[in-house]
């Protein structure tokens, strides 16, 4: 099979599935928003939303599995991000080549809200409960060919709270395209593809499925890359965009589908980066946050085994949030 047909193969699989599954969960509220939630560092800095970074970061590819292609082999990696104010999130990856043109990855993925009082109708207190969210994915990407990459993650959703309990199956598929002389990256991601298989009570809600697309470009000789992305593409009238409740004439504000990054590379090994969330910035304005709304910043160190990160960014009007994320390359040099 050449080159071309493997991409059109993958093409046509990709639209396929995006349209069944993300067209079906348009306008409907969902379940298990936590895996909108950023488990990279970087992203985190960037915004919260990046799917074109090509960097050697473990973490990225959770939210994209086509950047899995770039990750060294044998490397585990760890985040842990402060939430809500007794909420935190937190994941765990491991990576390993497939040969030359593949890698195959797992990780976990959870949010724990801490301890929360069992109550009876009557206000009695009978105990207490932990909140979970929990998500097993497995991941294969693969050279299509020099620039084109894909790549598809498995998913295993489940989530407890008190006496119920929920899960559902879902896929992850991602396509990236990247040109290393001129620093450019392009990438299409539909995520959350899926459907729940036990429900909390006698109805089913949609996952969050998502169509996200975004590049990334370096400026020349300078020190200084760019990420737009967009997300929520099969949203384009959503009322949620507006925390006042009213919709607005002519649906959503386009800008909210966009998510603006830029980082100045000090050298090979550091970065600092800043980004801004339209959507966020404008909900958490509207919910009376005027604080660092929709900004978000931090920096990292990509050594030559270790890889360390930390940003901030604000999700709620409670609390700040700070990210944290740490990988390693167990390969052996050669």
């Amino acid at each position: 099979m050449n080159i071309k047909t493997k991409i059109q193969r993958f093409l046509l699989l990709f639209a396929g599935f995006g349209i069944c599954f993300t067209t079906a969960a348009q306008e409907s509220g969902s379940v298990f928003n936590f895996l909108n939630l950023p488990v990279s560092s970087h992203s985190t800095a960037l915004g919260g939303k990046n799917i074109s970074l090509i960097e050697d970061d473990i973490s990225l590819a959770i939210q994209n599995p086509a950047l899995l292609t770039g990750v060294s082999d044998k490397t585990v990696g760890f985040s842990f991000m402060t939430y809500m104010q007794g909420c935190n999130t937190g994941a765990a990856a491991y990576s390993q080549q497939v040969g030359r043109y593949g890698n195959w990855g797992v990780n976990v993925q959870f949010v724990g809200y801490g301890s929360t009082k069992e109550t009876l109708l009557t206000g009695e207190e009978i105990g207490s409960f932990k909140p979970l969210d929990l998500c097993i994915a497995g991941q294969y990407s693969h050279l299509l060919s020099d620039r084109w990459a894909g790549g598809v993650t498995a998913k295993f959703i489940y989530s407890h709270y008190g006496a119920y309990t929920s899960c559902a199956l879902a896929a992850d598929l991602g396509l990236n395209y990247y040109n290393e002389e001129t620093d450019f990256s392009y990438s299409i991601a539909a995520r959350n593809l899926g459907g729940q298989v036990k429900s909390f009570g006698n109805q089913h809600d949609p996952l969050p499925a998502d169509l996200e697309m975004g590049f990334t470009k370096s400026l020349g000789h300078a020190p200084i890359r760019i990420s737009l992305t967009m997300v929520d593409m099969t949203r384009w009238s959503r009322s949620d965009y507006f925390t006042t409740g009213k919709k607005l004439k002519g649906g959503s504000l386009f800008i909210n589908h966009f998510v603006l990054g830029a980082e100045w590379l000090i050298n090979s090994k550091f970065y600092v980066g800043m980004g801004y969330n339209f959507r966020r910035g404008y909900e958490m304005t509207a919910a009376g946050s005027s604080h660092a709304a929709g900004l978000s910043f931090g920096g990292g160190a990509n050594l030559k085994r270790l890889k360390l990160g930390i940003a901030y960014a604000k999700y709620h009007v409670s609390a700040p949030t700070l990210a944290f994320t740490l990988a390693y390359n167990f390969q052996k040099e050669q």
